[in-house]
């Protein structure tokens, strides 16, 4: 089966990872098997643990890398101790006799360092590996971000210039519409304009009209002969 998982790392996920390469390192062994152990565990690839160590938990067990590498080559002290007690228990010879080579105690010690030698080595190899296969991990799945996130906002750059040209089309309907109705009250203006003017002049020609009716009117009865009553009853007209 293959593991696609991607959720963040939790505290006890990095703990499993720090004790399970802290033990094979104590036991001799190298970190991929480490990171192989936890992948099977946590249902992740080996390469995301060995990225993991390496990239955040690695620098906060220096200290506890040392001792678990000490404890390595203590393990393999007693172990070439207790082959060195086995050899000297038994039968020895001259080495002119039958031409052993040097003391098993100095083949011990180069053994044990040569051995310490080849697993750091074959630890840093691994490390490399790791590397590079979480390297070409991260920038694969990182080309894959990058192109949908790409399209995403092509997408979205696309949505955005229809909606502003939709909106600014919308912006010059308006403006015409406000043209035109901007156009229409300059033109009643004008007309209340001219109203109010015939309204005067037709108000200054009434008022005219009747000041003449009344001046006739005047004219009428003051042209009206006035009569009086003289003592012998006759009628006398009166001057005026």
């Amino acid at each position: 089966m293959v593991k696609v998982r991607q959720d963040a790392w939790s505290h006890e996920d990095d703990l499993l990872l720090a004790e399970t390469v802290l033990r094979h390192i104590r036991e001799g062994s190298t970190q991929l098997k480490a990171f192989d152990e936890v992948g099977d565990h946590l249902n992740r690839t080996s390469a995301a643990c060995g990225f993991r160590w390496n990239a955040e938990i690695r620098k906060k067990y220096d200290q506890a890398i040392d001792l678990a590498k000490r404890q390595r080559k203590e393990k393999k002290r007693a172990l070439a101790k207790q082959q060195k007690v086995a050899t000297t228990s038994s039968p020895t010879f001259t080495r002119e006799e039958h031409q052993l080579p040097a003391p098993a105690s100095s083949l011990v010690v180069e053994e044990e360092e040569f051995e310490t030698v080849a697993i750091e080595a074959s630890d840093y190899a691994d490390t490399a590996a790791v590397y590079q296969e979480e390297v070409s991990t991260v920038s694969f799945d990182h080309i894959i971000r990058s192109l949908k996130e790409l399209k995403r906002q092509t997408h979205n750059t696309h949505q955005s210039q229809s909606h502003i040209k939709q909106i600014e089309e919308e912006n010059q309907q308006l403006q015409n519409e406000n043209n035109q109705l901007q156009n229409k009250l300059r033109k009643m203006e004008k007309q209340y304009l001219m109203i109010q003017e015939d309204y005067q002049v037709l108000m200054q020609v009434m008022d005219r009209a009747r000041k003449m009716i009344a001046f006739d009117e005047d004219e009428q009865f003051s042209s009206k002969p006035a009569f009086r009553m003289e003592k012998n009853g006759n009628l006398e007209q009166v001057a005026r």
